[in-house]
């Protein structure tokens, strides 16, 4: 341990006032142990270091490995946990003592936020710390160093402490921004399944089921985050709430991505036609006025978007659990994409059956909430090596369990991907089959649709065929 990170340790001993409150923390874990039905509210935003107290951090850590092992808890269970670790002493008196902390449920949220609060205090005041040590201890040999050490200390303690409250965002306060930048850019459901409006996959699938894993795989830029964003605008436009997982883009990108992909309906329509270029440079009148009313339109779909990377399943099930709380029509839940969801870290499995882990959580997620859930994925390499390039399910990336827990699995080919002037040729190009390698309830086979990649945006081309 460096000597900095020494001083660090007992920091808090020196200090004269530490920001906490255990009441609080107190209050909060008493009414998660007597009313575990709240905890997908706690467990979405808090984390064992936020409680100040060391009993208190060891009892929700209980609280959580728990919670990630069976998805819910009971006193019986915390008690029992507890008390084979044997590390509190006196156990039963504390656990009743924090059961009557506090005076009515609706103290556990501003209990929450209390201690957010002073964690993030707890936070910059360390970084503070660090930084009066790295500079009389002149650790570094320029000004520009500490300057540049500072601001990273800086960075990591506020970062650490952002509000997970902006986790999930309203497409309204996405597309604002989205069109903030716009403006200144100008200046210098069937009755059988879910219908993804696309008549070919809606014949096909007779509608995304509820309750079911649907894996869209495909290869890097062959458009499955397109035609996920396109199901889930499709979806939205029908008043039916959906909620957007994205590990890789944010929520700026997203927004752009949809709004683009509406611009579609004015191809070829002379002056009011918006291409990806002008999009993202000034524009004409037409072009504006164009674009406005595709935000117009855009701005009262029912869609969160949430764009926090590195999640957990853990955390994908809570955000998802009290999405659906809030919103019990909820209708759809896309995950983009599987190889980019954080494993457990007490996990010791191979990678292989962890991935397989997390298919079968999702899984149980969409059962729990009644909803078709589309898992985006990766294909491995082996694809690239073959003559005949469409992929397989054995092509699955990490596959594991993920052939046997999925309910249908499609994958998109695109000829042009790998052969783009023999595609032009033939007129193939932006030509996509969608593979329908398995499927539950219903036959496999291929459709067809046309990707048009300036728009991201997949349209009709109405082919079909069995396999």
């Amino acid at each position: 341990m460096s000597i900095i990170a020494k001083d660090l340790a007992t920091s808090e001993d020196r200090l004269p006032f530490v920001p906490m409150d255990l009441d609080a923390e107190r209050r909060v874990l008493g009414i998660l142990i007597k009313y575990p039905d709240k905890i997908d509210l706690a467990v979405d935003k808090l984390q064992a270091h936020h409680f100040y107290d060391r009993i208190h951090r060891m009892i929700y850590q209980a609280i959580l490995e728990l919670y990630h092992a069976r998805g819910r808890i009971s006193y019986t269970q915390v008690y029992a946990k507890l008390r084979k670790e044997q590390q509190i002493d006196t156990l039963e008196e504390v656990l009743v003592a924090i059961t009557e902390s506090f005076a009515s449920q609706a103290e556990l949220e501003p209990g929450i936020e209390v201690l957010l609060e002073k964690n993030a205090k707890r936070q910059i005041l360390q970084a503070a710390q660090q930084i009066e040590q790295m500079i009389l201890l002149e650790t570094e040999d320029s000004i520009e160093a500490y300057r540049a050490k500072a601001q990273e200390l800086i960075f990591a303690a506020t970062n650490a402490v952002a509000s997970p409250e902006d986790d999930a965002k309203d497409l309204l306060t996405v597309l604002n921004k989205c069109y903030i930048n716009l403006l200144e850019r100008r200046e210098g459901k069937s009755s059988h399944g879910l219908s993804v409006r696309y008549p070919s996959i809606d014949a096909f699938t007779t509608g995304f089921k509820n309750k079911d894993l649907i894996i869209l795989a495909a290869r890097p830029s062959m458009g499955k985050t397109s035609l996920a964003l396109n199901f889930a605008v499709n979806v939205a436009k029908r008043d039916i709430p959906v909620l957007i997982f994205s590990l890789e883009m944010d929520d700026e990108q997203i927004g752009d991505r949809l709004v683009l992909s509406e611009l579609f309906q004015f191809k070829g329509h002379g002056k009011a036609e918006v291409t990806a270029f002008d999009y993202a440079t000034r524009m004409t009148d037409a072009q504006f006025a164009s674009t406005q009313s595709v935000f117009n339109e855009l701005y009262k779909l029912p869609i969160q978007i949430v764009d926090r990377r590195g999640l957990t399943v853990a955390e994908i099930r809570a955000k998802a659990r009290k999405a659906k709380a809030e919103q019990p029509d909820l209708g759809l839940i896309i995950v983009d994409y599987l190889q980019l969801i954080k494993p457990p870290a007490e996990s010791r499995k191979n990678w292989a059956l962890v991935v397989g882990d997390i298919v079968r959580e999702l899984r149980d997620l969409a059962g729990e909430l009644d909803l078709p859930l589309i898992l985006l994925s990766q294909l491995n390499r082996g694809v690239e090596s073959r003559e005949d390039k469409r992929p397989l399910m054995s092509d699955l990336r990490d596959s594991g369990n993920i052939e046997e827990f999925a309910d249908v699995i499609m994958f998109l080919y695109r000829e042009d991907y790998y052969y783009p002037e023999m595609a032009a040729e033939k007129g193939l190009t932006g030509v996509t089959e969608v593979i329908f390698a398995k499927q539950r309830k219903g036959p496999t086979g291929k459709i067809k649709l046309k990707y048009q990649k300036e728009y991201t945006r997949f349209v009709e081309e109405s082919m079909r065929e069995e396999i």
